[in-house]
Protein backbone atom coordinates (compact mmCIF):
# COMPACT_ATOMS: atom_id res chain seq x y z
CA UNK A 1 0.00 0.00 0.00
CA UNK A 2 2.54 2.62 0.89
CA UNK A 3 4.93 0.92 -1.36
CA UNK A 4 2.70 1.65 -4.39
CA UNK A 5 2.34 5.34 -2.83
CA UNK A 6 5.98 5.76 -2.69
CA UNK A 7 6.65 4.86 -6.60
CA UNK A 8 3.70 7.15 -7.49
CA UNK A 9 5.59 10.29 -5.83
CA UNK A 10 8.92 9.62 -7.11
CA UNK A 11 7.58 8.95 -10.81
CA UNK A 12 5.86 12.09 -10.81
CA UNK A 13 8.78 14.12 -8.96
CA UNK A 14 10.92 12.37 -11.85
CA UNK A 15 8.48 13.18 -14.37
CA UNK A 16 8.67 16.98 -13.49
CA UNK A 17 12.22 17.02 -13.56
CA UNK A 18 12.71 16.17 -16.98
CA UNK A 19 9.51 17.94 -17.93
CA UNK A 20 11.33 20.91 -16.81
CA UNK A 21 15.22 20.03 -18.55
CA UNK A 22 13.25 19.51 -21.95
CA UNK A 23 11.04 22.39 -22.22
CA UNK A 24 13.90 24.81 -20.94
CA UNK A 25 11.29 25.84 -17.93
CA UNK A 26 13.94 24.67 -15.23
CA UNK A 27 14.36 28.64 -14.25
CA UNK A 28 10.40 28.66 -12.86
CA UNK A 29 11.41 26.03 -10.30
CA UNK A 30 12.93 28.57 -8.30
CA UNK A 31 10.39 30.41 -8.27
CA UNK A 32 9.04 30.66 -4.62
CA UNK A 33 5.55 29.16 -5.83
CA UNK A 34 7.19 25.95 -7.47
CA UNK A 35 10.48 25.69 -4.97
CA UNK A 36 7.39 24.76 -2.45
CA UNK A 37 5.45 22.80 -4.39
CA UNK A 38 8.72 20.63 -4.82
CA UNK A 39 9.61 20.31 -0.90
CA UNK A 40 6.36 19.13 -0.55
CA UNK A 41 6.72 16.44 -2.48
CA UNK A 42 10.17 15.55 -1.42
CA UNK A 43 8.37 15.67 2.49
CA UNK A 44 5.48 13.35 0.76
CA UNK A 45 8.50 10.79 -0.38
CA UNK A 46 9.61 11.33 3.16
CA UNK A 47 6.62 10.45 4.88
CA UNK A 48 5.60 7.11 2.13
CA UNK A 49 9.44 5.89 3.13
CA UNK A 50 8.59 6.21 6.93
CA UNK A 51 5.59 4.44 6.39
CA UNK A 52 6.72 2.32 4.58
CA UNK A 53 9.91 1.03 7.16
CA UNK A 54 7.31 1.73 10.18
CA UNK A 55 7.81 -1.46 12.47
CA UNK A 56 3.81 -0.65 14.32
CA UNK A 57 1.96 -0.92 10.81
CA UNK A 58 4.49 -4.09 10.23
CA UNK A 59 3.41 -5.67 13.75
CA UNK A 60 -0.11 -4.98 12.08
CA UNK A 61 -0.50 -6.43 9.27
CA UNK A 62 1.72 -9.56 10.51
CA UNK A 63 -1.19 -9.39 13.30
CA UNK A 64 -3.30 -8.77 10.85
CA UNK A 65 -2.85 -12.31 9.37
CA UNK A 66 -3.01 -13.93 12.52
CA UNK A 67 -6.19 -12.85 13.61
CA UNK A 68 -8.36 -13.20 10.93
CA UNK A 69 -11.28 -15.53 10.79
CA UNK A 70 -12.74 -16.72 7.36
CA UNK A 71 -16.63 -16.58 7.00
CA UNK A 72 -18.42 -19.47 6.49
CA UNK A 73 -21.42 -20.35 4.17
CA UNK A 74 -25.01 -20.68 4.24
CA UNK A 75 -25.23 -24.55 3.55
CA UNK A 76 -28.66 -27.01 3.30
CA UNK A 77 -27.33 -30.01 5.79
CA UNK A 78 -28.62 -33.44 5.07
CA UNK A 79 -30.37 -33.82 8.39
CA UNK A 80 -30.52 -29.87 9.98
CA UNK A 81 -31.74 -29.14 6.36
CA UNK A 82 -31.05 -24.59 5.74
CA UNK A 83 -28.09 -23.55 8.50
CA UNK A 84 -27.34 -19.84 8.25
CA UNK A 85 -23.66 -18.63 7.27
CA UNK A 86 -21.77 -16.34 9.90
CA UNK A 87 -19.46 -13.66 8.69
CA UNK A 88 -15.73 -13.98 9.30
CA UNK A 89 -14.05 -10.88 10.40
CA UNK A 90 -10.21 -9.21 9.64
CA UNK A 91 -8.20 -6.40 10.58
CA UNK A 92 -8.55 -2.93 9.40
CA UNK A 93 -5.24 -2.38 9.05
CA UNK A 94 -5.66 1.34 8.15
CA UNK A 95 -7.80 2.29 11.11
CA UNK A 96 -5.73 0.37 13.56
CA UNK A 97 -3.04 1.89 12.07
CA UNK A 98 -4.66 5.72 12.91
CA UNK A 99 -5.84 4.56 15.53
CA UNK A 100 -2.71 3.57 16.91
CA UNK A 101 -0.48 6.42 15.86
CA UNK A 102 -3.27 8.41 17.94
CA UNK A 103 -2.69 6.57 21.21
CA UNK A 104 0.86 6.92 20.85
CA UNK A 105 2.58 6.02 24.02
CA UNK A 106 -0.42 4.23 25.28
CA UNK A 107 1.93 0.98 24.88
CA UNK A 108 -0.60 -1.74 23.34
CA UNK A 109 -1.82 -1.64 19.19
CA UNK A 110 -5.69 -1.41 19.41
CA UNK A 111 -6.95 -3.38 16.69
CA UNK A 112 -10.04 -2.05 14.67
CA UNK A 113 -11.89 -5.06 13.20
CA UNK A 114 -14.45 -5.20 10.10
CA UNK A 115 -16.84 -8.18 9.19
CA UNK A 116 -16.40 -10.45 5.76
CA UNK A 117 -19.71 -11.20 4.84
CA UNK A 118 -19.92 -15.21 3.22
CA UNK A 119 -20.43 -15.56 0.09
CA UNK A 120 -23.52 -18.18 0.19
CA UNK A 121 -25.93 -16.50 2.40
CA UNK A 122 -29.10 -18.04 3.43
CA UNK A 123 -31.34 -15.96 0.91
CA UNK A 124 -29.26 -17.28 -2.01
CA UNK A 125 -30.39 -20.87 -1.28
CA UNK A 126 -33.84 -22.71 -2.17
CA UNK A 127 -36.57 -22.49 0.55
CA UNK A 128 -35.92 -24.92 3.24
CA UNK A 129 -36.51 -25.08 7.02
CA UNK A 130 -34.27 -24.09 9.71
CA UNK A 131 -34.02 -26.01 12.74
CA UNK A 132 -30.42 -24.13 14.21
CA UNK A 133 -28.45 -21.10 13.63
CA UNK A 134 -24.71 -21.26 12.83
CA UNK A 135 -22.71 -23.95 14.93
CA UNK A 136 -19.81 -21.17 15.20
CA UNK A 137 -21.90 -18.47 16.98
CA UNK A 138 -22.58 -18.65 20.55
CA UNK A 139 -26.05 -17.08 21.01
CA UNK A 140 -29.32 -19.12 21.61
CA UNK A 141 -32.86 -18.39 21.30
CA UNK A 142 -35.67 -19.18 23.27
CA UNK A 143 -39.17 -19.47 21.14
CA UNK A 144 -42.42 -19.26 22.93
CA UNK A 145 -45.18 -20.42 20.64
CA UNK A 146 -48.35 -18.76 22.02
CA UNK A 147 -52.02 -19.93 21.99
CA UNK A 148 -52.87 -20.83 25.44
CA UNK A 149 -51.34 -20.24 28.98
CA UNK A 150 -52.34 -16.42 29.36
CA UNK A 151 -51.52 -16.76 32.96
CA UNK A 152 -48.00 -17.70 32.99
CA UNK A 153 -47.25 -15.07 30.65
CA UNK A 154 -46.67 -12.13 32.97
CA UNK A 155 -44.21 -14.17 35.61
CA UNK A 156 -42.10 -15.16 31.90
CA UNK A 157 -42.04 -11.64 31.40
CA UNK A 158 -40.43 -10.85 34.12
CA UNK A 159 -38.03 -13.30 34.49
CA UNK A 160 -36.85 -12.58 31.08
CA UNK A 161 -36.81 -8.32 32.54
CA UNK A 162 -34.81 -9.55 35.16
CA UNK A 163 -32.20 -11.45 33.43
CA UNK A 164 -31.99 -9.18 30.49
CA UNK A 165 -33.52 -11.92 27.57
CA UNK A 166 -35.04 -10.73 24.24
CA UNK A 167 -37.19 -13.79 23.61
CA UNK A 168 -39.40 -14.83 19.79
CA UNK A 169 -42.68 -15.02 20.69
CA UNK A 170 -44.78 -17.07 17.77
CA UNK A 171 -48.43 -15.93 18.14
CA UNK A 172 -51.62 -18.26 17.24
CA UNK A 173 -53.92 -15.54 14.97
CA UNK A 174 -56.54 -16.82 16.77
CA UNK A 175 -55.42 -16.45 20.27
CA UNK A 176 -54.05 -12.98 19.05
CA UNK A 177 -56.96 -11.63 17.79
CA UNK A 178 -58.54 -12.24 21.73
CA UNK A 179 -55.12 -10.78 23.44
CA UNK A 180 -54.28 -7.78 21.52
CA UNK A 181 -53.35 -6.04 24.09
CA UNK A 182 -51.30 -8.98 25.86
CA UNK A 183 -49.44 -9.02 23.04
CA UNK A 184 -48.81 -5.23 22.84
CA UNK A 185 -47.40 -5.50 26.45
CA UNK A 186 -44.95 -8.43 25.29
CA UNK A 187 -44.16 -6.09 22.72
CA UNK A 188 -43.48 -3.67 24.91
CA UNK A 189 -40.61 -5.76 26.84
CA UNK A 190 -38.92 -5.80 23.47
CA UNK A 191 -39.67 -9.25 22.21
CA UNK A 192 -40.10 -10.53 19.10
CA UNK A 193 -43.35 -11.33 17.73
CA UNK A 194 -43.90 -13.62 14.94
CA UNK A 195 -46.49 -16.18 12.93
CA UNK A 196 -47.80 -19.51 14.50
CA UNK A 197 -50.34 -20.07 12.06
CA UNK A 198 -54.27 -19.08 12.75
CA UNK A 199 -56.00 -21.96 14.29
CA UNK A 200 -53.18 -24.47 15.45
CA UNK A 201 -53.94 -26.85 12.08
CA UNK A 202 -51.78 -29.41 10.70
CA UNK A 203 -50.10 -27.55 7.90
CA UNK A 204 -49.73 -30.79 6.14
CA UNK A 205 -52.68 -31.51 5.40
CA UNK A 206 -54.67 -28.65 4.65
CA UNK A 207 -55.02 -27.14 1.08
CA UNK A 208 -52.89 -24.93 -0.69
CA UNK A 209 -55.34 -22.14 -0.26
CA UNK A 210 -56.27 -23.44 3.56
CA UNK A 211 -52.62 -23.37 4.50
CA UNK A 212 -52.26 -19.70 2.39
CA UNK A 213 -55.21 -18.51 4.83
CA UNK A 214 -53.96 -19.66 7.67
CA UNK A 215 -50.35 -18.06 7.53
CA UNK A 216 -51.86 -14.50 5.96
CA UNK A 217 -54.49 -14.48 8.41
CA UNK A 218 -51.95 -14.14 10.92
CA UNK A 219 -49.52 -11.78 9.05
CA UNK A 220 -51.99 -9.39 8.51
CA UNK A 221 -53.35 -8.88 12.14
CA UNK A 222 -49.18 -8.84 12.92
CA UNK A 223 -49.26 -5.81 10.30
CA UNK A 224 -52.53 -3.85 11.22
CA UNK A 225 -52.69 -4.41 15.29
CA UNK A 226 -49.04 -4.42 15.75
CA UNK A 227 -47.24 -2.63 13.46
CA UNK A 228 -44.89 -6.08 12.81
CA UNK A 229 -43.57 -7.15 9.53
CA UNK A 230 -43.69 -10.56 10.08
CA UNK A 231 -39.74 -12.71 9.04
CA UNK A 232 -40.54 -15.85 10.66
CA UNK A 233 -43.48 -18.33 10.52
CA UNK A 234 -43.39 -21.49 12.88
CA UNK A 235 -46.06 -23.88 11.70
CA UNK A 236 -48.17 -25.38 14.92
CA UNK A 237 -46.89 -29.07 16.68
CA UNK A 238 -43.91 -28.53 13.83
CA UNK A 239 -46.17 -30.06 11.16
CA UNK A 240 -45.21 -29.35 7.59
CA UNK A 241 -44.29 -30.12 4.51
CA UNK A 242 -42.20 -28.86 1.73
CA UNK A 243 -45.32 -27.01 0.47
CA UNK A 244 -45.63 -24.87 3.16
CA UNK A 245 -42.19 -24.24 3.38
CA UNK A 246 -42.49 -22.87 0.14
CA UNK A 247 -46.02 -20.99 0.47
CA UNK A 248 -44.59 -19.19 3.70
CA UNK A 249 -41.35 -18.18 0.95
CA UNK A 250 -44.19 -16.94 -1.31
CA UNK A 251 -45.42 -14.73 1.64
CA UNK A 252 -42.08 -13.57 2.39
CA UNK A 253 -41.45 -15.82 5.30
CA UNK A 254 -38.71 -18.57 6.49
CA UNK A 255 -39.99 -21.50 8.25
CA UNK A 256 -38.42 -21.91 11.33
CA UNK A 257 -38.36 -24.92 13.55
CA UNK A 258 -36.70 -26.42 17.64
CA UNK A 259 -33.21 -27.76 17.98
CA UNK A 260 -33.98 -28.71 21.54
CA UNK A 261 -38.10 -28.89 22.74
CA UNK A 262 -38.79 -28.16 26.75
CA UNK A 263 -41.87 -30.38 26.05
CA UNK A 264 -43.35 -28.25 28.42
CA UNK A 265 -47.04 -28.82 27.79
CA UNK A 266 -46.26 -32.46 28.90
CA UNK A 267 -45.99 -30.88 32.72
CA UNK A 268 -42.26 -31.90 33.43
CA UNK A 269 -40.36 -31.12 36.27
CA UNK A 270 -38.72 -27.67 36.20
CA UNK A 271 -35.91 -29.62 37.26
CA UNK A 272 -35.84 -31.89 34.40
CA UNK A 273 -36.09 -28.98 31.77
CA UNK A 274 -33.59 -27.53 32.99
CA UNK A 275 -31.00 -30.60 33.18
CA UNK A 276 -32.42 -31.29 29.59
CA UNK A 277 -31.32 -27.92 28.22
CA UNK A 278 -28.08 -28.17 30.29
CA UNK A 279 -27.15 -30.73 29.27
CA UNK A 280 -27.49 -30.44 24.92
CA UNK A 281 -28.08 -26.54 24.53
CA UNK A 282 -25.34 -25.87 21.80
CA UNK A 283 -24.43 -22.43 19.98
CA UNK A 284 -27.54 -22.01 17.56
CA UNK A 285 -29.97 -23.56 19.46
CA UNK A 286 -33.61 -23.05 19.10
CA UNK A 287 -34.83 -23.68 22.27
CA UNK A 288 -39.19 -24.07 22.04
CA UNK A 289 -41.35 -23.55 25.27
CA UNK A 290 -44.85 -22.51 25.72
CA UNK A 291 -46.38 -20.25 28.28
CA UNK A 292 -46.99 -23.18 30.93
CA UNK A 293 -46.24 -23.94 34.47
CA UNK A 294 -43.28 -25.83 34.24
CA UNK A 295 -41.40 -23.42 31.79
CA UNK A 296 -42.68 -20.27 33.70
CA UNK A 297 -40.80 -22.47 36.69
CA UNK A 298 -38.02 -23.71 34.38
CA UNK A 299 -37.07 -20.73 32.77
CA UNK A 300 -34.56 -18.97 35.10
CA UNK A 301 -32.46 -22.06 35.57
CA UNK A 302 -32.35 -22.15 31.57
CA UNK A 303 -31.38 -19.03 31.27
CA UNK A 304 -28.65 -18.96 33.59
CA UNK A 305 -27.83 -22.19 32.32
CA UNK A 306 -27.09 -21.23 29.17
CA UNK A 307 -25.05 -17.82 30.35
CA UNK A 308 -22.78 -20.47 32.14
CA UNK A 309 -21.64 -22.14 29.29
CA UNK A 310 -20.83 -18.88 27.25
CA UNK A 311 -23.96 -17.99 25.00
CA UNK A 312 -25.76 -15.20 24.75
CA UNK A 313 -29.56 -15.34 24.32
CA UNK A 314 -31.12 -13.13 21.52
CA UNK A 315 -34.10 -13.24 19.29
CA UNK A 316 -34.65 -15.33 16.48
CA UNK A 317 -33.78 -12.61 14.28
CA UNK A 318 -30.24 -12.41 15.92
CA UNK A 319 -29.36 -15.96 16.07
CA UNK A 320 -29.64 -16.88 12.74
CA UNK A 321 -28.03 -13.64 11.46
CA UNK A 322 -24.92 -13.89 9.89
CA UNK A 323 -23.71 -10.76 12.38
CA UNK A 324 -21.10 -12.00 14.96
CA UNK A 325 -21.77 -11.82 18.33
CA UNK A 326 -21.52 -9.38 19.62
CA UNK A 327 -22.20 -7.29 16.51
CA UNK A 328 -19.06 -6.15 14.35
CA UNK A 329 -16.27 -7.60 17.02
CA UNK A 330 -14.38 -10.62 18.37
CA UNK A 331 -15.63 -12.56 21.08
CA UNK A 332 -14.37 -11.72 24.41
CA UNK A 333 -10.69 -12.84 25.21
CA UNK A 334 -10.02 -14.29 21.65
CA UNK A 335 -7.00 -12.50 20.91
CA UNK A 336 -4.33 -10.81 23.63
CA UNK A 337 -3.57 -7.03 23.29
CA UNK A 338 -0.13 -6.90 21.72
CA UNK A 339 2.30 -4.13 22.73
CA UNK A 340 3.24 -1.56 20.04
CA UNK A 341 7.23 -1.49 18.75
CA UNK A 342 6.88 1.81 20.09
CA UNK A 343 6.12 1.27 23.84
CA UNK A 344 8.89 2.31 25.72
Amino acid sequence: MAGKKLVMIFGCMIGLLVLARVSGISLFIHQNKDRAYIQNAFEMFRDAEATEKDPVMRRIEEEAAKRRIEPVDAIVDRVWKLIPGYNGIEVDIDKTYQLTRSKNGEGEIRFVYRAIPPKIKTDSLLPNPIYKGNPNKPMVSLMVNVAWGNEYIEPILRIMDDENVKATFFFDGSWLKKNIDTAKMIQERGHELENHAYSHKDMSKLSREQAVQEIVKTKKLLEEELNVQNRWFAPPSGDFDMETVQIAHELGLKTVLWTLDTVDWNNPSPESVVQKISRHVEPGSLILMHPTKSSSQALLGMIREIKRKGYSLGTVSQTLSEERTPPDTLPPNLFPMVSSPNAG
